[in-house]
């Protein structure tokens, strides 16, 4: 045997011949559990919350109060905001047009400029590109500087470049996608769990207008079934909407919002009957499920109001046992939403 054959490939071997480098969003398509969470109907769903995500930041960011989403017949979605449109000018950097470099770049997009959004959800910046990876067809229309452009997609990549098809007096973002059935092991929107997470947004930012149309259900006089959700009364009416089954301890809810080196604080706290704790949190939108910085604290301030409130009016001096704090947090019902502009987050998906 020769030299050369002793020393030649081998089953198992390692070496710089077994290293991929994916480009552009061929990661997402091949490892798109990273990216989304998983390929089942959770994933699916997080595709409409990274293209819903965008419109909040833009009402966030005080340019955008209407969102519309639209379940079509043939498994498609669109997300229709009335913010200031993606911009569509050329990306000096990349020389295409920002709305491409947006749909097709990953970490591209206006979160990242802390000029454009003080405040975004969202945690990887991988939003609607990611979205474009994983869908079949996707459109994306801009009303935007009096005209309508236009940019069609096939599994992440351009069909052609960036269109002025028309006139508008409109301004806004609207994208249609069909989830990728190479991907997805379900293309089923839920109803339910879409308007569930509307309705939420809905409490979490006053003023904004959500609706939800599905055109896949058809009442008795033939029109979609239509669902708008608008909260004008922000956490306080979140709190009574989860309270609404229970018997209330206090008339209304104890509804604060503060602002603080630039973190806006807004919490709603309500009592009934219960003998559980029921505390809800959200940092820029996203709800934080398995606490953080902002619950601990919370729960640590009512402990130490209702401790001092007792002591003060001599309420525990004949008690023969010592009070913990999950004693005051008995019954509770609480809504939490921080907003900061660079939060940190353990994951989202």
């Amino acid at each position: 045997m020769s030299l050369d054959e002793k020393n030649g490939p081998k089953p198992g071997t390692y070496d710089a011949g077994n290293i991929t480098a994916l480009e552009g969003l061929e990661a997402v398509r091949k490892r798109p559990g990273m990216y989304i969470g998983s390929t089942d109907s959770k994933g699916l769903h997080h595709l409409v919350w990274e293209v819903v995500d965008n419109s909040i930041d833009e009402h966030l960011a005080g340019h955008c109060d209407l969102i519309e989403v639209i379940i079509h017949t043939d498994h498609s979605l669109t997300v229709k905001d009335n913010g200031r449109g993606i911009p569509t000018d050329m990306h000096k950097k990349l020389k295409k047009s920002a709305l491409e470099v947006v749909m097709t770049v990953l970490h591209a997009g206006g979160k990242f400029d802390k000029d454009t959004y003080k405040v975004s959800g969202g945690l990887h910046g991988v939003g609607v590109s990611c979205v474009n990876a994983l869908s079949e067809h996707l459109r994306a229309e801009v009303h935007r500087e009096g005209k309508v452009f236009e940019q069609k997609y096939g599994r992440g990549k351009p069909l052609a470049d960036v269109q002025e098809i028309g006139k508008s007096e409109k301004t806004g973002t609207i994208i249609t996608f069909s989830p990728d059935p190479e991907i997805f092991e379900t293309l089923d929107f839920k109803y339910e769990i879409l308007a569930t997470r509307l309705r939420e947004l809905a409490y979490l930012n006053m003023g904004l207008t959500l609706t939800l149309l599905d055109e896949r259900q058809k009442g008795d006089n033939g029109q979609a079934r239509l669902e708008s959700f608008h909260s004008e009364g922000g956490l306080a009416e979140f709190v009574q909407y989860l309270d609404e089954t229970k018997t209330r301890l206090i008339d209304k809810p104890i509804h604060i919002i503060g602002k603080e080196d630039n973190v806006e604080v807004e919490v709603a706290i309500q009592y009934n009957t219960s003998y559980t704790e029921n505390i809800f949190s959200y940092v820029n939108n996203i709800n934080t499920r398995e606490g953080g910085t902002h619950v601990n604290g919370f729960r640590r301030a009512i402990n130490r109001l209702f401790k001092q409130y007792g002591d003060d009016n001599n309420l525990f001096s004949k008690m023969k046992f010592n009070l913990a704090g999950e004693d005051f947090r008995e019954g509770l019902t609480a809504v939490i939403s921080v907003k900061v502009p660079e939060p940190q987050f353990k994951g989202q998906t």
